[in-house]
């Protein structure tokens, strides 16, 4: 993410910590990243220690100021709880970032019990566990929070071939609107972003493997605006929504695709024709990206 593309000014978030789930890799590293370079204080969590420990270095070296790593697997409750509270007697919070996701494509039909589990359990339950502990606290200090979740447009129509997802997402969505309205009176913000193709690695490979020849990884293809987003701008949404100036906005679902959505272009209109050899492929690249990304937990 280049800082010099952000739009606001220097010291905007200045006295806020913010915790950022799935925060080490990705769309949550680049957010960490954007609130830190303007004074923000960040927690970022995810399941790989190591990992934590390498991008809160790496932010620190450049910008400065407080980067905590804390590993945690937001599926348990009592491991959210734990977090949360270490985050807690660290110096609070002021504000959440629910990004942690699991996603893959996979005809509905392919799927079983435990991979349809493995994407519901961190988006869907685990974004509500991390939003309840955090929102409980705010609440019984009468302190005031904002809370941003990481969605997709999916939550409006669905997404043929990530069913799970698009299932958990949507419930996100719900919940945004929900607790939006139900602890308003407490000062706490509930809002959303639906991003469009913002290539990272993890979604590439899971999301749009390289297949019988096929191109891998997210792209511009059936995009209005002929381009994939830049990181800059999702970064400047978030600040928006997350700093100061903006409390106004609540319960709110915001797209930044580049009008895909409204173009009505599927991600993926291709998988329609795949049959079980591209299938198969498709299962197999994903479950080596999948063991790789164990390997590296268990290091």
């Amino acid at each position: 993410m280049d800082a010099t593309r952000l739009m606001f000014k220097p010291g905007l978030m200045q006295g806020e910590r913010i915790l950022i789930t799935g925060g080490g890799t990705g769309l949550g590293r680049e957010m960490a990243e954007a609130f830190l370079s303007l004074g923000a204080r960040v927690v970022i969590c995810g399941r790989r220690g190591e990992v934590l420990k390498e991008t809160a270095q790496a932010l620190t070296e450049r910008w400065g100021g407080d980067v905590m790593p804390i590993a945690c697997d937001i599926r348990s409750a009592e491991a959210v709880a734990e977090m949360v509270e270490d985050a807690w007697a660290s110096g609070g919070l002021t504000g959440l970032v629910n990004n942690a996701a699991g996603n893959f494509i996979s005809r509905t039909e392919d799927l079983s019990a435990k991979g349809f589990e493995a994407v519901t359990s961190i988006v869907f339950r685990g974004s509500f566990y991390v939003t309840l502990e955090v929102g409980k606290r705010w609440i019984e200090a009468k302190q005031r929070g904002s809370v941003l979740s990481i969605l997709a447009t999916t939550v409006w129509r669905g997404s043929p071939f990530m069913t799970p997802s698009a299932m958990s997402k949507a419930g996100v969505n719900v919940m945004t609107q929900s607790l939006a309205v139900e602890w308003a009176h407490h000062g706490i913000r509930l809002n959303a972003i639906a991003p469009g193709p913002f290539p990272t690695p993890g979604a590439g490979d899971r999301l749009s493997p390289a297949v019988a020849g096929a191109e891998g990884g997210l792209n511009a293809r059936g995009n209005p605006m002929g381009r994939v987003g830049e990181m800059h701008e999702l970064c400047n949404l978030a600040v928006l929504l997350m700093g100061p100036g903006a409390e106004y906005i609540n319960g709110q679902t915001i797209a930044i695709d580049g009008a895909a959505f409204l173009g009505g272009g599927q991600m993926r209109p291709e998988l329609f024709t795949w049959g079980d050899e591209e299938w198969a492929a498709a299962r197999q690249s994903i479950r080596a990206v999948n063991d790789k990304d164990r390997a590296q937990r268990t290091t």
